[in-house]
């Protein structure tokens, strides 16, 4: 049976080391409104949804339960390549990367992270 979105915002929240005080800080509601999430007597609402998906770094497709997997793709490879952009860490051959390498580089991740996400749907 999949998790309720009480028990996805439990178990994030303890696996991410927060009290439910903390969280209701974070989200800027009381920690009662967080223990009734927890418990589904209560739904965030939409706003208050996005902002836990963005602490927890989760899409709300998973919170929804219309996915199992937590992240989206697309958010995955849009902070990889800002990674990849600013930080110029990354060498081939003890060289830095030009931007045309780092931007091949993230072509061939995008590409294989794009098939394997359309293999998982189908």
């Amino acid at each position: 049976m999949a998790a309720t979105l009480g028990q996805k915002i439990r178990q994030l929240r303890k696996r991410n080391g927060l009290t439910q005080a903390a969280l209701a800080q974070e989200l800027g509601v009381s920690s009662s409104a967080v223990g009734m999430y927890e418990q589904d007597r209560r739904t965030p609402d939409n706003e208050t949804l996005l902002v836990i998906c963005n602490i927890f770094g989760v899409s709300t497709d998973y919170m929804l339960g219309n996915t199992e997997n937590m992240t989206d793709v697309s958010v995955v490879l849009d902070d990889f390549n800002k990674r990849l952009t600013e930080y110029n860490a990354l060498m081939f051959d003890g060289r830095p990367l030009t931007d045309e390498e780092r931007k091949q580089v993230f072509d061939a991740i995008e590409y294989v992270a794009r098939l394997a996400e359309r293999l998982e749907y189908e």
